[in-house]
């Protein structure tokens, strides 16, 4: 982040007055990312949700098995874990986070295209732990400059993994099934620039998913 500042500042005085200025920016691209997360917010949402699974679903069927796989993946040291899931539904993210908050594997950073929500539910969904790409970055290619906000993305992507934090990425668009969305492909991206530059060792991919009978 500090290499492209000092790049679009060159030629103009580095005083105080630019540097909070690059600050500020800088702060406003990170909110666009993602939010402090809201403890009251994550517990009424689950206590919400569990209203609705009762309401929407029959049953909810948790597979033991895969679930030991995962616990035994997040008991791997020093290692980050990232879900990868496919994406069924608009309800995948908060079914997921839930269970893996249920489960004691903390609150996870979920991937959200902020084209499919409006400005209220994106503040919401930034408060259970979603995670959006910044304006400037969503229709271009990973591999292309994109100047401060994907200087600003990449870092954050960096911090969540070396801070062990769960990232889960949802492959695909709920109406598009079988084929990498083009945000998919930016986070996975991201999460291989900060391996191969040695942010953190190794990272530990997780599939993770969920079947319905009917797809609400």
């Amino acid at each position: 982040v500090r290499d492209v500042t000092t790049g679009r500042s060159r030629g103009s005085r580095g005083d105080g007055k630019s540097r909070r200025r690059w600050k500020e920016k800088i702060l406003e691209i990170l909110a666009e990312i993602q939010a402090p997360l809201s403890l009251l917010t994550l517990r009424l949402c689950n206590w919400f949700l569990l209203k609705l699974l009762n309401r929407l679903f029959l049953s909810v069927q948790l597979h033991r098995g895969q679930l030991e796989m995962v616990l035994r993946a997040a008991r791997t040291p020093d290692v980050p874990l990232v879900f990868l899931s496919t994406h069924k539904s608009q309800l995948d993210g908060l079914l997921l986070s839930f269970l893996l908050f249920s489960q004691g594997l903390g609150v996870p950073r979920v991937t959200v295209d902020s084209r499919v929500c409006s400005p209220r539910l994106r503040a919401l969904l930034a408060r259970l732990g979603g995670i959006f790409l910044p304006q400037g970055t969503e229709q271009m290619p990973s591999d292309q400059d994109e100047g401060l906000p994907g200087a600003v993305l990449a870092t954050y992507v960096e911090e969540v993994l070396r801070s062990r934090q769960p990232l889960l990425i949802f492959l695909e668009e709920p109406s598009v099934a079988l084929r990498l969305s083009a945000p998919a492909r930016h986070w996975l991206a991201l999460v291989y620039q900060a391996v191969r530059d040695g942010v953190v060792p190794d990272v530990l991919l997780v599939p993770v998913g969920i079947a319905y009978d009917v797809v609400p």
